[in-house]
């Protein structure tokens, strides 16, 4: 629907991949589909949006799908495919997205563009993407737009389709409903009709989906065991998300680190009731590349603290290049950080985590008859531990026991986080609730201990350079020494 596409963002993007330029462009897609069979017909839609004007039109489309031969991709609701006809040529990426789905496309070749190749790699496994299914749609397309701006308000299509694999032929027939950007949902007088025309949900999140099923997910049947393999699934989604955003240039470094977290502690807290060879050795594997990425995400994380920092301080105290020196030094750290997580990512390593993964979406490592209880025990648990290590951290002043006790009450909150579902509401909330408070003070404190490591090398390197000076570093440090303090009042009145 390439004019709905350019309608939702007409801006390029420009992705530089394995050395290779290429003119890419990315789309946010909102669509649902309806089952409709034969004597189904569109009901009246020019009264749908007040304003609105409608036009109609046919076009013919060829869609070939490419997967690894292990399907790979699909596991993870990704769908790469080349399409050829009327409109809307090219090749796309299909992507999971909180709001949709995300489209990135690229020009029509007869071989996967590199830079789509490149952006595979974690969920191909480094293995080759073939055709694996053929979808022919004739399509009666409707689209509403304003009368007056012309805006897209959303596009409509009535398919007929056919499809094939090396073993399958089906036909069937679907209708597509594609929102534009000014539509924030579908009306529900229009929902109102289809169902009454007799179309109906579809069960397929894709046409793709239709002809070639996915393989069946081992769902676990008792409560405790479902609230695990949710929650672990969440992470995976997370972490997928993060692979393709940082092989596109992106900065999903935060929300990556912190699926990866999550997903660890699971695998710590609940690690009695879960398959341990499934698991293996993943715990260190994910603390490896969670620790690369972390060194990234500190010199994001000082650079705003520092330049806030100096935007309180009166001009007469900032003396020297104090900034440049702060760019400088951190930049000096990123910049090989990032090119070590860029091989890291093409690693044996790390598609050896990948493809665990790959392998948790069909078989959770959860045994099915975990029980609610079990899964409660574990997280109380945990919240003692963490409270164990504030006491022993508060009591002894000691910023690395503090540290344990941060790390402590992150996997406390993420095992109650876990609990929602299966325990009380709003006991697990609060608990949710307090220790997200410890982690949050004993977080902070952590950053000025990182931050004020850092200010000290960056304030002896400036007190020994010509043109330089050391002084308002040693402002900063002072500043960090009182928000530590400060951070472990707080602490020890969530502990009263």
């Amino acid at each position: 629907m390439s004019e709905l596409a350019d309608a939702r963002r007409s801006a390029c993007l420009t992705a530089r991949l394995a050395g290779n330029a290429v003119a890419m462009r990315e789309v946010l897609e909102r669509e649902d589909k309806w089952d409709v069979d034969d004597r189904f017909a569109m009901p009246k839609l020019d009264d749908i949006v007040a304003g609105g004007r409608l036009a109609r039109d046919t076009v013919d489309l060829i869609s070939e799908y490419y997967d690894t031969p292990d399907r790979d991709l699909q596991a993870h609701g990704v769908l790469v495919r080349r399409r050829s006809g009327d409109d809307d040529t090219g090749w796309q990426l299909k992507i999971p997205a909180e709001d949709g789905r995300t489209e990135l496309q690229w020009p029509l070749t007869d071989a996967p563009p590199n830079s789509l190749v490149e952006l595979l790699t974690g969920i191909s496994l480094g293995k080759k993407v073939g055709p694996v299914a053929t979808v022919h749609t004739v399509r009666e397309r409707y689209r509403i737009r304003n009368r007056k701006a012309d805006e897209l308000y959303a596009e409509l299509a009535d398919d007929l389709v056919r499809a094939w694999t090396d073993e399958r032929l089906l036909a069937w027939r679907e209708v597509e409903v594609e929102l534009g950007p000014t539509m924030p949902s579908m009306p529900k007088g229009f929902v109102k009709r289809l169902r009454k025309a007799g179309a109906r949900p579809s069960q397929h999140r894709s046409k793709l989906s239709h002809v070639m099923p996915p393989p069946p997910i081992a769902e676990p049947q008792a409560a405790g065991a479902r609230a695990l393999a949710t929650y672990l699934d969440a992470q995976l989604d997370e972490i997928v998300a993060g692979d393709i955003g940082l092989r596109r240039g992106q900065d999903p470094i935060h929300d990556t680190r912190v699926a990866m977290r999550r997903l660890r502690s699971t695998l710590r807290v609940f690690g009695k009731v879960l398959d341990s060879a499934a698991v293996g050795d993943l715990d260190g594997e994910l603390k490896w590349f969670a620790g690369l990425l972390g060194v990234v995400r500190d010199c994001h994380v000082q650079a705003q603290r520092f330049n806030e920092a100096l935007d309180e301080l009166p001009e007469e105290l900032v003396l020297g290049q104090v900034r440049s020196r702060v760019r400088g030094d951190l930049q000096a750290v990123e910049l090989p950080a990032r090119a070590v997580v860029r091989e890291a990512m093409d690693s044996p390593r790390y598609l050896a985590i990948m493809a665990t993964l790959r392998k948790w979406r069909v078989e959770p490592p959860v045994a099915s008859d975990v029980s609610a209880a079990q899964v409660l025990k574990r997280a109380r648990k945990a919240g003692r531990k963490a409270d164990r290590r504030l006491a022993a951290g508060l009591a002894g002043n000691d910023d690395a026991m503090l540290h344990r006790a941060r790390k402590a009450a992150k996997r406390a909150r993420y095992a109650a986080e876990l609990c929602q579902d299966v325990g009380k509401s709003k006991q697990t909330k609060r608990t949710v609730k307090h220790y997200k408070h410890i982690q949050s003070a004993l977080g902070d404190h952590q950053d000025t201990v990182v931050a004020s490591s850092a200010l000290l090398r960056m304030g002896a390197a400036a007190g020994t350079t010509p043109g330089e000076n050391g002084f308002t570093f040693g402002l900063l440090l002072a500043r960090e020494q009182r928000i530590a303090e400060d951070c472990r009042r707080q602490a020890r009145e969530l502990t009263s």
